[in-house]
């Protein structure tokens, strides 16, 4: 059986969603222990923030050469089959090994595997009419967000009573499992084009509209990946957390998170706009975070990373959206492979400061750090993104010319 997005119906969406979520299911069952992991093994505060950190290296060094081979070959399926081949073998590879160095290895192929999230995420565009692109951007988020979610809650769990290992062997299966429902897709190959040229490539870099939202979502990711999916988990250690817990709070973060990703472009970002919508996730994730270090009690540090996913959550599919809405669709990949590599700085700086940071201040000042990120973030949208009543005079006056 094979199915295609289009034409294929719901059955062949239903069979793209189970594939998104097993592929970030794959990455994200170690997600909640990563860091005590590395911890136990030898790793120091900064050594966690290389590994948390080298995930998002790899994406950055890819995710451009693999948006411009997507659009030059035309074809999307080969770079989502393989995504998910390496989502698989870096969780069994962490299942495999149990050094500081064999995990930063892992992670960062867990890296690779992200980075073809690009063809990914351009498929399932495909798939809508232009101006739709953030409501679909918004929905496969709340898909990933669901992988993650389903995989963060077991990881945990696993941990706690099968040991460290447990959520590398499922995450394993879950990304073999993947792999074999990615062999069904079937796609319609665009034909083949000329190789995007180095022109092209610096003039969609220079692109404002591209760039920008490239730039805030730099700070975004930052965010993210210093405290979801980095060093939030050691400070609730700190306050008597054990593994269950780590799931606990973990669940309580992306599950609103998740909802955040579908209702922050299907409906907020249309009621109040992009602009406004985009501040105020930032800027009320800032002060979630800056929380932090003031908390110790678990109870209450989970009610502040329950509003953080929430807030987080709405500013990836909104910036996604934002960054293909004025690409052409034979540069879409390219478009989205830049946006998503710029936004890998984010992914490996943030954590990788901050475990340096943390190393010379304590895990306080990981997260007075990240807070200033986030609200650098916030002030930034209010100067880069245009109001809903700019753009909308804007449009009107270009196609007037």
């Amino acid at each position: 059986m094979s199915l295609s997005l289009r034409g294929g119906g719901r059955t062949a969406h239903v069979l793209f969603y189970a594939v998104t979520m097993l592929y970030w299911f794959s990455m994200y069952t170690y997600v909640p222990i990563l860091s005590p992991y590395i911890r136990a093994i030898g790793g120091s505060y900064f050594f966690v923030g290389v590994v948390i950190g080298s995930y998002g290296f790899t994406q950055m060094l890819l995710r451009v050469p693999l948006g411009i081979g997507s659009d030059r070959l035309g074809r999307r399926k080969l770079f989502i089959v393989s995504g998910v081949a390496c989502s698989a073998a870096s969780s069994l590879g962490f299942a495999l090994t149990s050094d500081p160095w064999s995990a930063l290895g892992w992670r960062a192929l867990a890296g690779v595997a992200a980075a073809s999230w690009v063809a990914f995420t351009v498929f399932f565009a495909s798939s809508f009419a232009p101006e739709d692109a953030q409501r679909a951007m918004g929905l496969i988020s709340f898909y990933t967000s669901i992988g993650q979610m389903a995989a963060t809650t077991l990881g945990g769990f696993l941990a706690e009573d099968y040991g460290w290992h447990a959520p590398f062997w499922v995450g394993a299966a879950g990304g073999a499992l993947g792999l074999l429902l990615a062999l069904c897709i079937r796609e319609t190959v665009q034909a083949s084009r000329s190789p995007v040229t180095t022109r092209e490539l610096l003039r969609l870099g220079r692109s404002w509209p591209l760039l920008s939202v490239s730039l805030l979502a730099v700070f975004g990711q930052s965010v993210t990946f210093t405290t979801m999916y980095g060093f939030t988990s050691l400070a609730a250690v700190q306050v008597g957390a054990d593994k269950a817990d780590l799931s606990i709070l973990t669940l309580v973060t992306t599950l609103p998170n998740a909802i955040a990703g579908y209702v922050g472009g299907a409906y907020l970002a249309r009621g109040i706009g992009d602009r406004l919508t985009l501040f105020g996730g930032f800027s009320v994730a800032a002060l979630a975070t800056a929380c932090v270090p003031v908390v110790h009690n678990l109870p209450v540090l989970m009610l502040t990373q329950a509003v953080n996913g929430f807030a987080q959550g709405l500013l990836v599919p909104i910036l996604m959206g934002l960054s293909i809405r004025s690409v052409s669709p034979s540069m879409r990949a390219t478009a989205m492979g830049f946006f998503q590599a710029i936004y890998s700085v984010g992914m490996c700086a943030g954590p990788f400061v901050s475990g340096w940071l943390g190393g010379l201040l304590g895990l306080s000042g990981v997260f007075w750090f990240t807070a200033c990120v986030s609200l650098a973030g916030g002030a930034l949208c209010l100067l880069w993104i245009p109001s809903a009543k700019l753009r909308k005079a804007t449009s009107t006056s270009a196609g007037a010319g």
